[in-house]
């Protein structure tokens, strides 16, 4: 089994960076990969970034540019640096993690609330 806990969440005005941490708990994390998506009130939950098992990296648009996904496969941590923050990258942020190629379980965290306003 595994388990996702998000961390690194908070107010920060427009134009600052926050990055933000994803602890996974389990075993083979290198076997996985994982993501970030976020959903603001009243919107659908999105895909912001992935990053799979050979580090390879996606991005949605609003992001790209802005935002970089990474992970420490020995550290079993994914991360997402954020920078210049705009309003409206205001949501709750998720952490996921699922293996390729199988139909097996999606994993998701609790989420961590960023909140980017003046």
């Amino acid at each position: 089994q595994v388990q996702l806990a998000e961390s690194g969440g908070g107010l920060v005005q427009p134009g600052m960076s926050l990055r933000l941490s994803c602890a996974f708990a389990g075993i083979d994390f290198s076997a996985y990969d994982m993501a970030w998506y976020r959903q603001a009130p009243g919107s659908q939950r999105e895909l912001v970034a992935k990053i799979y098992t050979v580090h390879t990296t996606n991005y949605a648009r609003p992001v790209k540019g802005r935002f970089t996904i990474s992970r420490d496969n020995d550290e079993k941590l994914v991360f997402l640096q954020m920078t210049s923050l705009k309003p409206e990258d205001t949501a709750v942020y998720y952490c996921y993690a699922k293996r390729p190629y199988m139909a097996g379980p999606e994993y998701w965290g609790q989420g961590t609330q960023v909140t980017v306003s003046l």
